[in-house]
């Protein structure tokens, strides 16, 4: 359990970041905090400080707009993140991405392990590389744990868009960005994403662009 010590400068910083109204300053590629492994969450952050960060980081996904938030993407250290997916897609979309709506969550302390062999390709984003997309082959089902912001535990499976989601803000939780685990010549604009791969699947780009995809 972190000491009376360790707690008190992220409690510190998390207060003086929600002392300004309005959405968190989201930090970007380039910024070590989102290069080293986050802190696990073990009481640094009072119920009612952690009940606040959680709205806070709730809002800031809303505003950028995105679906999921890792506490380090706005300078916080620590093993907690949100997602949240309304999943507004056209028919086929959702078909081909296995993308539904998912509740809003908060997982603290999460990890996540790959169930069976499946991995599914698609072009994806962060808010912490503003401006680019690249495709990045994931598992396609995931198994992940944990606990909630109420310290219940999460032991739940996810497949399709959900899994990409918890395994991309899990990731940020290790220092991990969708970079590094993204296929190099698939990188692209939004400015390209708008005007040449919008399609369900990243197959023309992949055709285009010269890059293979994982066996289905």
């Amino acid at each position: 359990m972190a000491s009376p010590h360790d707690r008190a400068p992220l409690a510190e910083l998390v207060e003086e970041l929600l002392a300004t109204d309005g959405p968190l300053t989201i930090v970007e590629a380039g910024e070590p905090v989102l290069r080293h492994a986050a802190e696990p969450f073990d009481g640094q952050l009072g119920p009612a400080l952690l009940a606040r960060f959680v709205a806070a980081l709730r809002g800031t996904m809303h505003a950028a707009p995105g679906v999921g938030l890792a506490a380090p993407q706005v300078g916080v250290p620590l093993r907690i993140a949100v997602i949240e997916d309304p999943a507004p897609v056209p028919e086929e979309v959702r078909v081909a991405r296995g993308r539904v709506p998912q509740p809003f969550r908060v997982l603290v302390n999460p990890s996540y392990e790959a169930v069976g062999p499946g991995r599914a390709a698609f072009f994806e984003g962060c808010l912490s590389v503003p401006g680019w997309q690249a495709v990045v082959a994931r598992h396609a089902e995931v198994r992940l744990t944990g606990a909630d912001e109420y310290g219940r535990p999460l032991d739940e499976v996810f497949s399709g868009w959900p899994a990409r989601i918890v395994q991309h803000e899990t990731d940020h939780l290790d220092g991990t960005l969708y970079l590094d685990r993204a296929e190099p010549r698939s990188l692209s604009s939004s400015r390209a994403m708008a005007e040449r791969w919008a399609q369900p699947t990243p197959n023309a780009a992949a055709a285009a662009l010269g890059f293979r995809l994982p066996e289905a």
